[in-house]
This record gives C-alpha cells, sequence and structure tokens, in this order.
C-alpha cells in the first residue's frame, strides 16, 4: 500500500480509498444495469433516454452516476475542504475563463466513453480525479466491463483491483525503439493531422480502443505503449484526462504536451488542447521530440 500523500485537513488515505471503492463498484453496477437493459440498483429509473446536443451524449447513465458520485463523496466527506465539479454540472458550475476557487478539487466524468457505451462496445470508464493547486494528485479509472478498478496516487504508486480486493501491479510493455511502440488511438477522433503526425512517428502499430481510461488502461497492462491526443477548439475536456494521467504519472509513466509542459487543471479553460502525448515513459522525451518536430511542418503555428 502507498505512503501518504497530502491529503485536505482530515481525510485519511484509507478511509478515502475504501470509499473510493465502494462508489466505484456502485457506479459499476448501474451502468453495467443501465448497457444491459436492466432495472439499475439504488432506485435510479430504468428508461436510457439519450440527448444528442450541447456537449455530446448524455444519457440516463451519465446522470445516475453523476448523482451516485457526487451524493457519495458529500456524504462520508461531509467537512472536507474541496470542491466537487464533473462534466454533467459544469455548466452551472464554471465561467469562462475564470478557475474555481479551490485549492483542492475533484473532477469527475461518470461516463466517458459515451458513445463507445450506446454502441455496446464495453469501452466505457468512470473517472474521478483529485487535483491540488492545477495538478491531478490521486486519480481512479473504473472500467466496468473489464471489472477493473485503477488506483494512482502520484509519487506514492499505481495499481488495479478487482471486487474482491485483489491488487496487480502495472505492467509496462519492455518496448523501446519508436518502430516497435504500439499506439492506441480513438475510433471517433481522428482527423488528418493526426494521422500525417503517426506516419511521421512511424510506429510499430496501432490498436483502436474508446475512452482515454481505457486507453491508458491499455499502456498500463502493457498491451499498447502511447496515446497521442491532437486537438484545437473541439479538445477533451478536463474530465476526459485528470483521472488517466494522475493514475499514468503515479504509475511511473509519463503525460504532457510534445513541448514538455505538464497537463493543468481548473485554469479557466477546460479545453485539454494541443499535442498531449501519454506513454509508459521510457522513450517519452523523444516522443515529445519528435511529435514537436513534425508538427511544424504539417501545421505550422500549432501550439503543442
Amino acid at each position: 500500500m502507498p505512503s501518504a500523500p497530502v491529503l485536505p485537513a482530515g481525510v485519511k488515505l484509507e478511509a478515502l480509498l475504501e470509499q473510493l471503492r465502494s462508489l466505484s463498484w456502485g457506479a459499476a453496477d448501474i451502468l453495467r444495469a443501465y448497457a444491459r437493459g436492466e432495472q439499475p440498483p439504488y432506485g435510479f429509473s430504468r428508461a436510457l433516454s439519450v440527448d444528442d446536443g450541447g456537449e455530446g451524449p448524455v444519457s440516463a447513465a451519465d446522470l445516475a452516476v453523476n448523482s451516485w458520485l457526487l451524493d457519495g463523496l458529500e456524504a462520508n466527506f461531509p467537512s472536507a475542504d474541496w470542491t466537487l465539479l464533473s462534466e454533467e454540472t459544469a455548466k452551472e458550475q464554471l465561467t469562462e475563463g475564470e478557475p474555481l476557487v479551490a485549492e483542492w478539487l475533484w473532477i469527475l466524468d461518470p461516463l466517458d466513453g459515451t458513445k463507445d457505451f450506446l454502441q455496446g462496445t464495453g469501452e466505457y470508464a468512470v473517472h474521478l480525479a483529485l487535483v491540488h493547486r492545477q495538478t491531478a494528485v490521486m486519480g481512479v479509472v473504473l472500467l466496468p466491463e473489464a471489472e477493473e478498478l485503477w488506483f494512482g496516487v502520484v509519487g506514492s504508486g499505481a495499481w488495479c483491483e478487482d471486487r474482491e480486493g485483489q491488487q496487480t501491479p502495472v505492467r509496462f510493455s519492455q518496448r523501446r525503439a519508436l518502430g516497435e511502440l504500439m499506439l492506441v488511438a480513438s475510433r471517433n477522433h481522428r482527423d488528418d493531422r493526426l494521422e500525417q503526425l503517426l506516419a511521421r512517428l512511424a510506429l510499430g502499430g496501432t490498436k483502436a480502443v474508446g475512452s482515454v481510461g481505457c486507453k491508458v488502461a491499455t499502456i498500463l497492462r502493457g498491451e499498447t505503449d502511447l496515446y497521442v491526443s491532437l486537438s484545437g477548439k473541439s479538445a477533451p475536456k478536463d474530465w476526459d484526462m485528470a483521472a488517466p494521467e494522475a493514475v499514468l504519472m503515479a504509475a511511473g509513466g509519463s503525460f504532457t504536451h510534445a513541448d514538455g509542459s505538464p497537463l493543468k487543471y481548473n485554469t479557466g479553460d477546460i479545453r485539454q488542447s494541443g499535442c498531449l502525448i501519454a506513454s509508459h515513459g521510457h522513450t517519452h522525451a523523444e516522443l515529445c521530440e519528435q511529435a514537436a518536430r513534425a508538427m511544424e511542418d504539417i501545421d505550422p503555428g500549432f501550439q503543442v
């Protein structure tokens, strides 16, 4: 078990992990019930409705898990000095250009990979990240269909648990050369610039997986070695990246912009735009250097 990190006053790591386990597996039960058209537990409505507007498809499953997680954190830590933010509450909580006044901030995505959830691929996840002064310091990535619960405490370690609490360690691959590395990529978010960049990197192969959490889990298992996000205005948001980044960083991997700068959260801009690279860390500097150089040719002036 990792050593205790710095947490808000009165919050103990063991108590926090226990509650996060309970909330996460409860969220898994809710999502799996919706995915199968069954009655969800804890009194949530059975109907699965989809509203294709705004930030994308929002389902009853999103809203149920959102309530489950927020209510659970509030009930179990009523006096904790942190603020709760989720994808579903962001419109009410956030003002563009203005960070939330919060030294400690939970950033939640109750259902990352909504399209995959609705399409039945099973490649969806739940993200919970604890951010301290714009840096993700703790992450939880739940993969309901794989029955995997990934924890990461930056500076202390990362591991995976099953429902019985059995822990398995991170297993990065031993691939090092760029021509050997396996990329995990999105099915739904690819454009010509990304294809050009991948061609320039000349990697060893590609695997298509939904949800950022599911993608990073393939790196943690050693199935793949890196993930690249390349975007501008339609970029992933804080809640897409914070928890997977925290787990990967806690495991000893790397997740940065192509210029080597770290990801920051609660900056007043929820978009995580630019060229972001997540990897097992072994050849991260070389990956960033090659990607930044390639982007100068592919899209001059693009802020990596």
